[in-house]
């Protein structure tokens, strides 16, 4: 397997770990664990910027791939993508104000603030994941 042909899959290792680290930090915020919550919350910002930089090289080197079909399954994966864009767009602003917040210690106004990004950082990692596998297993599974 070329370097090229890895990008795709260590694009989607990266987003794995950030969807865990996500909802560890998640879990380590409701159980009052101040101390590791901004550790985690810092390690999935830092491998999103990581992902994203390595997305724009992959699709700079690979370009786009038309998901194969014309079924049902290729329009699930179009709605999928569809709403994984969007709110991907809409997310980086949130995540960096919901940062900038945490950082500043204006937790009031961070809380407030994620309770609208966390949901979308999590559905937004979550499809980056299905549409990876759609995109390089599930025609394995199920052919076109």
């Amino acid at each position: 397997m070329s370097t090229l042909e890895l990008l795709p899959h260590l694009s989607a290792t990266l987003n794995g770990v950030m969807f865990a680290l996500l909802i560890a930090g998640f879990a380590a915020i409701r159980r009052g664990r101040r101390d590791l919550h901004p550790k985690l919350m810092l390690s999935a910002l830092a491998l999103g910027g990581a992902f994203l930089i390595l997305y724009v090289v992959q699709y700079s080197l690979i370009g786009h791939r038309r998901f194969p079909g014309d079924d049902a399954v290729r329009t699930l994966f179009l709605a999928i993508l569809a709403t994984h864009t969007v709110l991907a767009v809409v997310a980086v602003p949130l995540i960096l104000r919901s940062a900038y917040l945490a950082a500043r210690a204006r937790f009031p106004e961070h809380r407030r603030l994620v309770r609208f990004t966390y949901p979308i950082w999590l559905y937004v990692s979550f499809t980056g994941l299905v549409i990876y596998w759609m995109s390089n297993h599930l025609r394995q599974v199920l052919p076109a």
